[in-house]
């Protein structure tokens, strides 16, 4: 009898992993230091881009893509977010998680955090971004990454791609070069319940090792390379999202927000294989046109 119980339990489970995801993890905890003196009064996701905090514009694309729960991790001037998200939230339930070490941890430390709130399939972002409201929709099935070829302003954290379509590699070289299948990660990722579960322990066994000033995508990076970790490409138009994270990114970001105010392009799974020759991580050729969303 219990052995035909687990099984019912295990396929739930499955079943479960597939499921559309309604809730997202948001990392909303550090300092913002390279946004001074802007983020002296304000924390970093209450920046406003094109006249709205970028948080709003997080909080309106989980609510119009069907999400009910937000777990936020807070730290730098928690107060402002709360008080923020009590007025624009709506019908989204909101949870709070305190990092109360943000002054001298990473991301690492807040993700751990928020693993005791978190036991169903998810979607992660960080709260810097900016970008149009439909490029997540391919991301509410678990288990994939967003992507984007690089642009100049980009920097930090790459993936190669293998012909699968799903990531080979992790990198953080900040450059990639020209003609490989090397991408920009977008810094958005959907997990399914089992997968958080593994890279969970990851992080656990890293911040009982002490490493709590490294960035999680190192985690992600060492799973990968051992095989325990999938994740699918998804391919995201490069000049419609935006990270802000100093000063500098400003003009840039608020470029990117006019122009996805009046279109927004969806984001569509990286198609990839050697059909007719084509090299392995490289977008199929003669791919329908995606479909333009007003």
């Amino acid at each position: 009898m219990s052995l035909r119980i687990n099984g019912i339990l295990r396929k739930h489970r499955d079943r479960e992993d597939k499921t559309r995801i309604t809730t997202a993890c948001l990392l909303a905890a550090g300092t913002g230091s390279r946004l001074h003196p802007l983020t002296e009064v304000m924390p970093k996701c209450l920046t406003k881009i094109d006249g709205r905090p970028l948080l709003e514009r997080l909080v309106t694309c989980l609510r119009d893509r069907g999400f009910r729960r937000l777990v936020v991790v807070v730290g730098h001037l928690e107060d402002r977010v709360r008080s923020f998200l009590d007025d624009c939230a709506g019908e989204l339930a909101v949870e709070y998680v305190r990092n109360p070490l943000y002054r001298t941890t990473n991301n690492i430390y807040s993700l751990w955090l928020a693993g005791a709130a978190l036991d169903e399939s998810f979607l992660l972002m960080e709260s810097d971004l900016i970008f149009g409201a439909s490029l997540i929709e391919e991301l509410l099935i678990p288990d994939r990454i967003a992507i984007s070829r690089m642009l100049p302003w980009m920097n930090g954290t790459t993936i190669t791609m293998g012909c699968s379509g799903r990531v080979a590699s992790f990198r953080n070289s900040g450059s990639v070069v020209p003609g490989t299948n090397e991408y920009k990660t977008v810094n958005i990722y959907s997990f399914s319940r089992s997968t958080w579960h593994r890279v969970f322990s990851r992080l656990d066994r890293a911040i009982s090792d002490g490493r709590v000033n490294e960035y999680y995508e190192v985690v992600l990076k060492e799973m990968i390379a051992e095989g325990s970790l999938s994740l699918e490409c998804v391919t995201v138009d490069a000049n419609r999202w935006y990270e802000v994270d100093a000063m500098g990114d400003l003009p840039g970001a608020e470029r990117v927000a006019r122009q996805i105010s009046t279109t927004s392009t969806p984001s569509l799974p990286v198609q990839i294989g050697t059909e007719g020759g084509r090299a392995c991580g490289t977008p199929r050729s003669g791919s329908p046109t995606p479909r333009r969303v007003n």
